[in-house]
């Protein structure tokens, strides 16, 4: 029997992450991620110049944020330290007590409330909206991938311990994305590639912050018909006049 100062994280338990479904019931998670990974990346867009050893390449946009993390779920031997309200803990305890022909608690009762959260949501036709809540970790997004290991299991073949590999991806709500703002002073004459998927209103948008100057560029690079541009083009962008 151990005698000595207990585990502060009895005394004291750590704060455990948090998922709010927006809209649903939020829930702990049992055990915290021993680490998570966040990314961004940005793209370029490439085409390949007229007798030129590379291709050209122009910025096209920034990507989404995605965080990465593993969670662990136990019912073989996890008691009151697991995350969840005071019956979850109870549960637990009571559970670890128990030798092994008799743990009752299915590991996937927990394992599915983190896996069905990309399960659609029938009034809104999409996947449920989460926020992730973890001290300084506050992170919006969907749960875009997810996949269940599980490795250990009782007599009578229920899984008792699983881990759970996730990833989330960011959501930004429209109103907050505005349109590029022109990197150069608009009184400047420039030169742009064009690439699939341009079109003059919006090169106008992110060349001079304003997409009704698309007729400018028609008229400078002799365009009859605007809605038509080939990839490899390059429009001459004309200096706008000052007022």
């Amino acid at each position: 029997m151990y005698i000595g100062i207990p585990n502060p994280n009895i005394l004291v338990p750590l704060e455990k992450m948090t998922i709010q479904p927006v809209g649903g019931k939020a829930f702990q998670v049992l055990y915290n991620p021993e680490s998570y990974r966040q990314s961004r990346s940005v793209h370029y867009a490439q085409s390949q110049g007229i007798a030129t050893n590379a291709p050209i390449s122009q910025f096209a946009g920034g990507g989404l944020e995605v965080l990465q993390f593993r969670l662990f779920f136990d019912s073989m031997s996890a008691g009151s330290e697991v995350g969840g309200d005071l019956l979850d803990k109870a549960k637990f305890l009571g559970n670890s007590l128990l030798p092994s022909l008799a743990k009752q608690i299915d590991v996937r009762t927990y394992t599915q409330k983190v896996y069905g959260l990309m399960e659609i949501v029938p009034s809104k036709h999409a996947p449920p909206l989460l926020k992730l809540k973890w001290a300084s970790l506050q992170f919006t997004g969907h749960l875009v991938s997810c996949q269940q290991t599980f490795v250990r299991f009782s007599e009578q073949g229920v899984p008792l311990r699983a881990w759970l590999d996730c990833v989330f991806q960011e959501f930004i709500a429209p109103a907050k994305v505005n349109l590029p703002r022109p990197t150069e002073s608009p009184d400047t004459t420039k030169y742009r590639t064009v690439y699939q998927g341009d079109s003059l209103w919006a090169l106008s948008a992110r060349e001079y912050g304003q997409p009704e100057e698309w007729r400018a560029i028609a008229d400078a690079n002799g365009l009859a018909n605007p809605r038509v541009l080939r990839s490899g083009d390059r429009l001459v962008l004309p200096a706008l006049k000052k007022e």
